[in-house]
């Protein structure tokens, strides 16, 4: 089978998950709603197109490699919110800095990031859809709109080099080798994104050369990318061990 793989690393990434109140986790690996999201900006379909958005969505899948998930960064953000009046309903942030200084009031919030992460991403050729390999390729080349891993604030840094190989499944698509990041060598690659010898998939669906040791269930399916609703899925994961 084709599959389209491509690589993703950057200094910072946050691969959202579900989250309430003040603190914003990241997962180790980008998620569905994430990869989703990187494809639609790449073709230049905009959040509020939910026909194109579900028509991707139900087109494709997707495998992971975790080769380095990163460090753990947290960020500390202050902001200023009115207290709650009854009856009063502010519709931009404007509205809400409007009044009185006396009615503002600071709140706190902690937003988690990974540092350093690098991974691949497999997606098998889908069947009977539009959405053919070869489009989704020319689109990371020449993204429409920018590109992030997770938030807007966290761009890639490093060329995607989207490339299409036939494989027997997810792992030996996602074993692909990729050109170096720097001119310093594999070594030096390895120390600087601080490569273990434990790697993971993640994928889902058949994973064809690789059997799930677990399966989790993520809630990371848009289902309406307006209204910010997400669903569960089903993500198989194996975690192995692969010397240098």
């Amino acid at each position: 089978m084709d599959y389209l793989v491509f690589q993703l690393y950057g200094p910072l990434a946050s691969w959202g998950v579900p989250a309430t109140g003040e603190i914003r986790r990241t997962a180790t690996h980008p998620g569905r709603s994430a990869l989703l999201g990187l494809l639609a900006a790449a073709q230049g379909i905009p959040r509020t197109d939910e026909e194109q958005l579900a028509s991707l969505g139900s087109a494709l899948r997707f495998g992971i490699k975790q080769v380095s998930p990163g460090t753990l960064l947290q960020d500390y953000h202050t902001a200023q919110v009115p207290s709650r009046e009854r009856k009063v309903r502010r519709f931009t942030r404007r509205e809400e800095l409007a009044g009185p200084r006396e009615r503002l009031n600071t709140i706190l919030s902690t937003r988690d990031y990974r540092c350093d992460g690098y991974w691949k991403v497999a997606i098998p050729a889908p069947a009977g859809t539009d959405w053919g390999l070869a489009d989704l390729k020319a689109a990371l080349e020449r993204p429409r709109f920018p590109l992030a891993l997770g938030r807007r604030a966290c761009p890639p840094a490093a060329p995607l080099a989207p490339r299409i190989v036939e494989a027997a499944g997810f792992r030996s698509a996602l074993d692909t080798v990729f050109p170096a990041l720097t001119e310093h060598g594999e070594d030096y690659e390895r120390r600087l994104l601080r490569v273990g010898a434990e790697v993971a998939y993640a994928w889902e669906g058949e994973g064809g050369d690789i059997q799930p040791q677990e399966t989790r269930h993520p809630y990371d399916e848009p289902l309406h990318r307006g209204r910010w609703q997400f669903g569960p899925r089903a993500e198989h994961w194996h975690q192995t061990r692969e010397d240098a």
